[in-house]
């Protein structure tokens, strides 16, 4: 059950940045690295939400033990469960996003135009369709500029 449990945004970041921390370094961060990288006030602000991610099957910590994190894979939900999209929904959303682009950029894009491209984009980083989601930002950039 704990599994199934979607993370929020936020435990969303902070996993990405322990995965990237251990990936970098060959050991997992503090609770302080982790409110220095995501610019947090506080440790117990971090502390409430590496609980919660282990509360909820995301995470998983050794106790009495230093920098022991360990991001948990979580098969139904990488090998596209009900919550994540599957390869051709997020082929559908890329070539949505692609489509909505051309379109505002032939005119001058209304900003209601920009606020819906600006949310479709954002839905690539969530995603993690980080490729897509590099791409579309610059050219998000660009149309907000024009």
């Amino acid at each position: 059950m704990a599994q199934s449990v979607r993370p929020t945004k936020k435990q969303k970041e902070i996993l990405s940045f322990i995965e990237n921390f251990i990936a970098g370094h060959g050991y997992s961060p503090s609770f302080r690295e982790i409110r220095s990288g995501l610019g947090y006030n506080s440790v117990s602000t971090v502390a409430t939400h590496v609980n919660n991610l282990i509360k909820r099957g995301h995470l998983q910590k050794r106790t009495y033990s230093a920098r022991s994190l360990e991001v948990v894979k979580n098969t139904s939900m990488s090998s596209g469960g009900a919550d994540m999209p599957n390869k051709s929904q997020e082929k559908w959303l890329v070539n949505k996003i692609d489509k909505d682009f051309e379109k505002a950029e032939k005119g001058k894009p209304t900003q209601k135009d920009i606020d819906k491209l600006y949310v479709l984009v954002g839905a690539l980083k969530v995603l993690e369709l980080d490729g897509a989601y590099v791409a579309f930002a610059s050219r998000l950039s660009n149309l907000k500029n024009k």
